[in-house]
């Protein structure tokens, strides 16, 4: 009978894959040997594997050229990464290996592209897009990073008021795009986006505020969808009602010439995940083609301000099962060392599934079971895999440790779980490695920070 991990994996997916591969009954995940990894840095564990991000940045760029060239495209794309996906400094730093710009969100990013600046990561040609709803801390930083002579910082008006508040804040002339405010899709509570300004409200805003103000060159226009750049009536009626806007634009304001088609690439969330990156570029190359000329203005400047497809693929979490409960004759509890709600808190607060996978025992027996964090909050589990409803690992027997990996989990977790802070029922933050390749290949490890100690949140408790 085929019982065995490994025979269920065989029976279920093409495997291996392009970055999973079995070592002597091993997993390795883009050619690191995670059992050793484990066994000299323990766990739990984060880990980033920078080279990805590289990768994915290349990836997209190769398509958008591909689509460029197809349709003998006239404007230019501008790959940005939009940092509130992951703010650490090794992240930024290997993206913007990759000659790329930056997208923000708040006030302090600005901090940090001032940083980046000062550290030559950042060029004076490099495009600084300010999305999001902006403070007053926000409009200053913005305006100082302006004055400071970095022409290629776009705030992206958010609302209206904030063309007056710049002008206020900021000495010379200087460049802005205004955000649609999408419709949502129609099973969401609230029917448009809380960000931006609604589509019949562009063009007066325009007239109202931008048109006669010299102080003012509004270069773009900026779209984003919620749920993604996703093949489905939904995204493609959006799409065009946001062209439509551009080019009724486009033929009073001579000045604009950029659309900003924000985030929302999938990522690999499953071993059965399927997503035709080239056709979606192309079909929206296409789009912005016909409507263009059908109503006989230029193609824009095309941006991009990809987050989670740039850095999510680059992320991993490991942990041991510590213990198996039994707690009824159907449900079997593997405990692991650590907590899900702290951890990876997208499975807690949106039930988002990553790739699980054990790290180690592929030839042993498999059992159905659940997974446990340490909180105890009934919410701390993870219950069932992206592409079925159960969970099927190799059987717990104390004498012999499991190991679990979680794959692709660079974006946001971090950020949203409160990273160095205080953790739900004071969980400690797992140790975190680097890891990367030297000139010759070679896997490199570097130890970005080790296990949270209970001294730091003493301190911030107030215990100190």
């Amino acid at each position: 009978m085929n019982t065995k991990y490994i025979d269920l994996i065989d029976q279920t997916y093409f495997f291996p894959q392009e970055e999973f591969n079995l070592n002597e009954g091993n997993l390795e995940f883009h050619g690191i040997p995670l059992a050793e990894l484990t066994a000299k840095y323990g766990s739990p564990l984060k880990f980033t594997y920078l080279p990805k991000i590289s990768e994915n940045v290349a990836r997209a760029k190769n398509w958008f050229a591909n689509a460029l060239k197809k349709h003998n495209y006239r404007g230019n794309y501008q790959y940005c990464y939009c940092t509130k996906s992951s703010h650490f400094q090794h992240i930024l730093h290997e993206a913007l290996k990759n000659d790329i710009h930056i997208e923000t969100s708040s006030a302090f990013d600005i901090d940090i592209v001032e940083r980046l600046k000062r550290d030559g990561k950042i060029k004076e040609d490099t495009f600084v897009i300010c999305n999001g709803f902006k403070r007053a801390q926000y409009i200053e930083n913005i305006a100082r990073l302006i004055n400071e002579g970095h022409q290629n910082c776009i705030p992206v008006v958010d609302n209206y008021e904030e063309i007056n508040l710049l002008c206020d804040a900021i000495d010379d002339s200087f460049k802005v795009g205004i955000r649609i405010a999408s419709e949502e899709e129609p099973k969401f509570e609230f029917y448009t986006s809380r960000l931006g300004i609604g589509y019949k409200n562009i063009v007066p805003f325009y007239e109202d505020q931008i048109k006669n103000n010299e102080q003012i060159e509004l270069k773009m226009l900026h779209f984003f969808i919620n749920t993604g750049i996703r093949d489905n009536a939904y995204y493609w009626n959006e799409l065009v009602k946001c062209l439509k806007v551009y080019v009724r634009l486009k033929k009073i304001c001579p000045s604009l010439d950029s659309l900003n088609i924000g985030g929302g690439f999938p990522i690999k969330n499953s071993l059965v995940f399927e997503y035709d990156y080239q056709y979606m570029v192309d079909e929206i190359i296409n789009q912005i083609v016909l409507t263009c000329s059908e109503a006989d203005v230029p193609v824009p400047h095309i941006f991009t301000e990809f987050g989670t497809f740039t850095v999510g693929e680059s992320g991993g979490a490991i942990y041991e099962v510590l213990y198996q409960k039994q707690q009824n004759d159907r449900e079997k509890w593997n405990m692991i060392d650590s907590s899900f709600i702290t951890t990876l808190p997208d499975t807690w607060a949106i039930n988002k599934r990553f790739i699980l996978l054990p790290i180690n025992r592929w030839n042993d027996e498999y059992e159905r079971v659940l997974l446990g964090g340490l909180t105890c909050d009934s919410d701390d589990y993870y219950n069932s895999e992206q592409n079925r409803n159960a969970i099927y690992l190799p059987k717990y027997k104390k004498e012999k440790p499991l190991y679990i990996g979680f794959f692709n989990t660079g974006a946001y977790q971090e950020n949203i779980g409160g990273y160095g802070g205080l953790q739900h029922c004071l969980i400690p933050q797992p140790k975190h490695v680097l890891i990367d390749r030297d000139e010759g290949g070679n896997l490199t490890y570097e130890l970005f920070s080790e296990q949270q100690k209970s001294e730091r949140m003493l301190e911030i408790l107030g215990y100190s």
